[in-house]
């Protein structure tokens, strides 16, 4: 494909200010709109309805830049891939439930789903012209820009808290980025990007502080309707910290319908978080738009430890809009979750994909879900990344083995 084939393919009109309404410029650097709101990329849906159909997408390749058409690159040479193809949509017939499926994001680059919103982030960086990215983060989000960073050769910047599983933090320090601890939580790291940018003139990559990451976590609600042949599953279970994923999925299936590829039918949008951290579950729980912070954070699934959202209300607004909900687990029930799955299915999720389960598990019980429904667990990282149980059976070659023993 040619560049000129690629302006083509490309249909963004403008921003647009998540709160207010008020119209952006793309193709310039920008962050937050000047209410400080996550800015979304609007596209002329027309056009691009008119641009493509179901018939030759499925003839492309199996990757995220197959929907090239509903993404912001506009040019193909800008595009920073490491092969972010389909991630396997896995029936789970031994779990509670006819109709249970794990998307396994933990097959993408750098083991996360957060490669689908760093690629895309750093790609725009890279036609943007910005050559020098920081981001606070948890772990997954960090490796991901790191590894997206040096492959556009873009300098890295990573924050992450000092609790962070240890594997994420190494991962990302070997992946080249300037990568520091820091001695509190990842709204702590998020304060010393932001103050850090007169200084280093670093771009803030936080969640949601830019318009792109959004875009790339969008291709999960286009692939899952790939997938299922354009027919969308009951409920969406999705651990929620930032949640772009969620927003990003709201998304996408607003842009499939208003294209005619699908129709009003939503799935309901079920935000999972930890008892230890669930300020998006108290404010759902309360009625309210935006989140409290939430003081004293803790949880064994650290992706979803995020005291405050930016985009709070977007989470709030696209789960209410699918008469979806929240809900929270304790860590208790995450590990039981994670064990339950390895033995039944041979999957090993990280704890934010088995808070998903375990939630699953939960509203069963309190008929907010039920048996016949068609549901969606997001596992969101590999779950190699993250501690497990000890073995401690041994064997000694030099001995009698007792083979009824074993």
């Amino acid at each position: 494909m040619n560049s000129d084939e690629n302006k083509r393919s490309n249909f963004v009109t403008h921003l647009e200010c998540s709160k207010t309404g008020k119209e952006y410029p793309s193709g310039k650097v920008i962050g937050l709109s000047e209410d400080n709101a996550p800015l979304l990329v609007r596209y002329d849906l027309n056009a691009l309805s008119q641009s493509i159909d179901k018939k030759t997408l499925d003839n492309r390749p199996e990757n995220i830049w197959r929907y090239k058409e509903f993404l912001p690159v506009r040019e193909e040479i800008n595009i920073v891939s490491l092969g972010e193809s389909f991630t396997p949509l896995l029936h789970a017939p031994n779990l509670s439930g006819n109709h249970v499926y794990i998307k396994d994001e933990g097959r993408l680059p750098t083991g996360s789903f957060k490669a689908r919103g760093l690629c895309m982030a750093v790609s725009m960086a890279k036609e943007l012209g910005i050559n020098k990215l920081a981001i606070p983060t948890n772990g997954n989000a960090g490796a991901a820009m790191a590894a997206y960073a040096k492959r556009a050769g873009i300098e890295a910047y990573v924050f992450c808290p000092d609790d962070t599983p240890e594997i994420n933090i190494r991962e990302i320090a070997l992946q080249g980025a300037s990568t520091w601890a820091v001695n509190g939580f990842i709204t702590d790291c998020g304060k010393i990007v932001r103050e850090g940018i007169n200084s280093l003139n670093w771009f803030d990559v936080s969640t949601l502080k830019e318009p792109y990451r959004i875009e790339g976590k969008k291709t999960m609600g286009l692939e899952l309707a790939n997938q299922l042949n354009w027919k969308l599953p009951d409920v969406i279970m999705y651990p929620t910290g930032g949640g772009t994923g969620l927003i990003g999925m709201v998304k996408a299936f607003n842009e499939l319908e208003s294209i005619g590829w699908i129709g009003k039918k939503r799935p309901r949008m079920v935000a999972v978080q930890s008892t230890g951290c669930a300020p998006i579950v108290k404010a759902f729980d309360e009625g309210l738009e935006h989140a409290e912070y939430w003081e004293n954070a803790e949880t064994v699934a650290s992706g979803i430890r995020v005291p405050a959202a930016i985009g709070d209300f977007l989470i709030l607004r696209g789960i209410r809009e699918t008469d979806g909900f929240a809900t929270a687990v304790d860590d208790e029930a995450i590990v039981s979750a994670r064990e339950e799955i390895a033995d039944l299915e041979g999957i090993l999720l990280c704890p934010e994909g088995a808070a998903t389960y375990a939630a699953y598990l939960k509203e069963l019980k309190t008929g907010r879900i039920s048996l016949d429904d068609s549901v969606v667990l997001f596992n969101c990282a590999t779950g190699l990344k993250y501690p497990m149980p000890e073995v401690v059976n041994h064997l000694d070659k030099d001995q009698p083995i007792n083979y009824s023993s074993l």
